[in-house]
């Protein structure tokens, strides 16, 4: 049953939003234009706001969906203690792996922000909110897409420790961080020289 979870919890990941919406929308496929990233913040350099918002909202849901499932119904399966733990987790770590390496689309996806949303979400409202919330005040006051990405990516595991104790859940969410920025050191780079966009900025091209 867990290895199931697993296995399908990857292929939901595996939807690329970005490549749909924008071939269901007449669009570019984003992995050919600006940073190349199959990811919400590419597609809006179209110009399409509308196929931004549904990539934005589609990785999150496909993130959610899994994960919420196992959470809210992995009891009626015969899971409990343990085994509940480890289903939730391979579930939060396979649909993130599976959009940033989707087998629909040869292995190129985006970085995962959207999609790590949804997972923290899934697995328990506050854990989801808290590190929204460090994404929205680092954004507010930096003006870097990347690095409130960057920062809500350290301090989740923390969130889920404190908020509920260490668990096989946490180092799921601490594996997510890890790829999430091991995703972005394009954008560390681009941070520590300078050269990264800030929000709003239509000039320069982040990869983000």
């Amino acid at each position: 049953m867990i290895f199931l979870i697993a296995v399908v919890s990857y292929l939901i990941g595996s939807i690329s939003f970005a490549v749909v919406v924008s071939h269901a929308m007449g669009l570019a496929d984003p992995r050919s234009y600006g940073s190349g990233n199959p990811g919400a913040t590419n597609v809006l350099r179209t110009g399409n706001k509308k196929a931004a918002i549904l990539t934005l909202i589609g990785d999150a849901f496909k993130g959610w969906l899994p994960v919420w499932i196992v959470v809210n119904y992995g009891a009626s399966f015969g899971l409990d203690g343990t085994a509940y733990t480890t289903a939730v987790a391979l579930s939060a770590i396979a649909v993130f792996l599976g959009h940033l390496f989707p087998i629909f689309f040869k292995f190129q996806g985006g970085k995962g922000v959207a999609t790590a949303a949804g997972v923290l979400l899934a697995i328990h409202p506050a854990l989801g909110l808290a590190t929204l919330l460090t994404w929205i005040i680092i954004a507010f006051f930096f003006r870097f897409s990347s690095l409130a990405a960057l920062v809500a990516a350290v301090f989740a595991p923390f969130f889920d420790v404190f908020l509920f104790g260490p668990s096989r859940i946490s180092l799921a969410v601490l594996a997510m961080s890890l790829l999430l920025i091991w995703r972005h050191r394009a954008n560390i780079s681009k941070l520590l020289a300078g050269k990264e966009s800030r929000i709003g900025e239509k000039k320069k091209a982040a990869a983000e």
